[in-house]
């Protein structure tokens, strides 16, 4: 634990799992170093459009999906906007922006109360990739400046939503300016919490037997002694089982502070290696926030 709170950043690349090669040496750079695994995501419900998709997912990194839900038409409150808690009276008057050329994650971040930064706006392009200066803009939103960490910051959290006709590479390009901001020795690197996640996106049954999460209990095939394993965190909710959880296709995650999280065995980011090599294994999708707000401390604990 810090001796003081984090600020968060946290990269989402929406759909983007599947480019990631060894080419894209930035990413597998910040896995080598973090801590790894799995989030869990439920069953998308039946003829769900992509825009539908795209805010079910990012609602549930933010524990944020009985506020609203999505229909042909956009986002539609459940009840008055007045009943729906922000995040900032969720977790402790947290101070969170979201950077998205998202039409739809617009309308959602407006709703629980984050601020709304056009990706476009933010992103200073070279050759196509974004420059240090993008990264530099970033970090500025989280009061980090040439080295420095300011006193107050605008933000203690922003999540970067990177997804639709958007490259990899520019994750991995992003990625690899924030790092070299944050070498060993600058202000930045005690106090930057850095999140990668990237979505599947919209999946097929093919992926079933190509991305499995498999529990214990599928794994014994003797049913007499099925009952004797444990069922994992990850498939319930308190006392009561998650009886939608979609177990293929997880979103990967890897998450790094200097001195503050872990390093597991992992040496680049790909289903296969964190499945093999994580060390978190397997969490709601929905515990995310919580994970990333205890760090800023703005939420108790969560797990272990």
């Amino acid at each position: 634990m810090a001796d003081k709170p984090s600020r968060a950043l946290v990269l989402y690349g929406d759909g983007l799992a599947r480019s990631v090669d060894p080419s894209n040496t930035h990413i597998h750079s910040l896995a080598s170093v973090a801590s790894c695994g799995f989030l869990s995501l439920p069953h998308a419900p039946p003829e769900e459009t992509e825009n539908e998709r795209i805010v079910r997912e990012f609602s549930l990194l933010l524990d944020a999906s009985k506020a609203a839900y999505t229909t042909s038409s956009g986002l539609k409150a459940k009840g008055s906007e007045t009943d729906i808690p922000t995040l900032s009276e969720r977790f402790m008057g947290l101070k969170a922006a979201l950077v998205t050329d998202s039409s739809s994650l617009t309308s959602f971040g407006e709703l629980i109360g984050l601020d709304v930064l056009q990706l476009s706006g933010i992103c200073q392009k070279s050759d196509s990739f974004p420059s240090d200066a993008t990264a530099t803009q970033l970090l500025r939103l989280l009061g980090f400046e040439r080295g420095k960490c300011l006193d107050v910051s605008l933000y203690d959290s922003v999540f970067v939503h990177i997804g639709g006709d958007n490259d990899v590479r520019i994750i991995d390009s992003l990625i690899g300016s924030i790092m070299r901001m944050a070498q060993l020795g600058s202000e930045i690197v005690p106090r930057l919490h850095l999140s990668l996640v990237l979505s599947y996106g919209s999946v097929t049954d093919k992926d079933v037997s190509v991305f499995p999460v498999k529990t214990p209990q599928e794994v014994i095939t003797n049913s007499a002694f099925q009952g004797l394993v444990p069922r994992q965190s990850y498939t319930m909710r308190g006392e009561k089982t998650r009886d939608d959880v979609r177990d293929y296709c997880p979103l990967l995650v890897a998450q790094w502070q200097d001195a503050v999280t872990r390093k597991d065995l992992v040496d680049t980011l790909s289903f296969e290696a964190l499945e093999k090599l994580s060390g978190n294994l397997v969490i709601p999708a929905d515990r995310f926030i919580h994970e990333v707000a205890f760090k800023l401390w703005k939420a108790p604990k969560y797990g272990a």
